[in-house]
């Protein structure tokens, strides 16, 4: 089936007719249902809607939305830096889609914080009241000044779509130190995340603490990033009828096996100075969970996409991305949630539900995008025919 673009003009903004299959409905229902459920937990509380305690603070919600999302859209700042700052021009057909991603990816960072806040109503104060000792204070001043670039970054999107001339070329001026700004922000913000676990050494498993926690969330970030970038250009060529650029891929993941390559010689090296080895060799669900995590979601996929042949495969190069984006996943679960000390904690349906909602609210954001915005460059037309 071939794209059909700009049939239907609503003002300035063309409405590009990509097909709406059953998974899309589907997931306009999970986000709809997610979020009347999210309406009710602001209206009857915690309490009524998690499995959250004194003794287990931090949830689901934490662990998944916060902690693995904001780590898996940091293609944002990786994409943009390799473009305008250190001019990979090869990688501009994506950059628009890859900032668009973060930008979600922060909005609804903003939106789990909302639901987690047992007071969501006074997040507004954080501004006023400056705690600078807390590393809350830095993720939260992260997280505002990182979303507002976000959006000036992602602008001449809409001011190209709007024929606002003025505005866009304001922007195109100022792209070089918004990158440098998000850039900065990004970096910190990822760290910072790390950092917050840093304050609790008694409360995690030694084989999930560190005190380079921060060095180690980064440098998973940026892994995270370029892999989950993959993923969506993967989703975005089938959705919408693009080819998959295997060239793109391949010079987009061609950094990646030295990131994780430095990743794991870190971990593994801390474990022999420490002697936290010896964990490892009592074995238990402790020992197994590491192995996975570095194993599985590290060591194979650096493998993986160290060879030419994986890279400009589409399907191998999807399933290392994958592996990647679910080693970042099951690091962040272990560290701030399944060896964290506390209250046992099963995650409520209602959880559950808010976080496939958010999830969800994601997708529809960037089809959406997709639809009304000049995302993707417009497919070449050859006798009438889209390529």
């Amino acid at each position: 089936m071939s794209v059909r673009i700009g049939d239907l003009r609503l003002g300035d903004i063309r409405l590009r007719r990509y097909p709406v299959g059953i998974g899309m409905i589907l997931i306009w229902l999970t986000g709809a249902f997610g979020l009347s459920v999210a309406v009710y937990r602001w209206i009857y509380g915690l309490g009524a809607s998690t499995s959250l305690s004194d003794g287990r603070g931090w949830g689901i919600w934490i662990s998944f939305d916060l902690l693995s999302g904001i780590g898996l859209a940091a293609g944002a700042f990786t994409v943009a830096a390799a473009v305008y700052i250190f001019n990979i021009k090869k990688l501009y057909p994506i950059v628009r889609a890859v900032i668009l991603t973060g930008f979600i990816g922060y909005i609804l960072e903003a939106l789990t914080i909302l639901a987690d806040l047992g007071f969501p109503q006074r997040i507004w104060t954080m501004i006023i009241h400056w705690n600078i000792r807390s590393p809350l204070f830095l993720v939260g001043w992260c997280v505002m000044l990182y979303t507002a670039v976000l959006l000036l970054e992602f602008s001449p999107v809409i001011f190209e779509a709007l024929h606002w001339n003025v505005p866009l070329k304001i922007i195109r001026l100022i792209t070089i130190p918004l990158i440098v700004a998000g850039i900065i922000l990004s970096t910190l913000h990822q760290s910072s995340l790390g950092a917050l676990l840093t304050a609790m050494p008694y409360r995690i498993h030694p084989l999930f603490y560190s005190p380079l926690l921060p060095l180690y969330f980064y440098l998973t970030a940026i892994a995270g990033g370029l892999t989950m970038t993959v993923f969506e250009a993967f989703l975005s060529s089938y959705a919408y009828q693009f080819k998959f650029e295997h060239k793109l891929v391949s010079l987009l993941t061609k950094a990646v096996p030295y990131i994780l390559g430095i990743y794991v010689l870190l971990r593994m090296g801390e474990l022999i100075i420490t002697g936290k080895y010896t964990f490892l060799l009592q074995g238990g669900w402790p020992a197994l969970l590491w192995i996975i995590e570095i194993v599985g979601g590290a060591i194979i996929p650096a493998l993986m996409l160290a060879d030419p042949y994986v890279r400009n495969n589409h399907v191998l190069v999807v399933w290392a991305s994958v592996l990647v984006m679910g080693g970042i996943i099951i690091n962040r679960f272990n560290a701030s949630l399944v060896f964290m000390e506390g209250d046992f904690y099963l995650p409520h349906w209602m959880e559950i539900a808010v976080s496939l909602g958010l999830t969800s609210l994601g997708v529809i954001m960037f089809d959406a995008a997709a639809r009304f915005l000049p995302l993707f460059p417009e497919p070449k037309q050859v006798n009438g025919k889209h390529l």
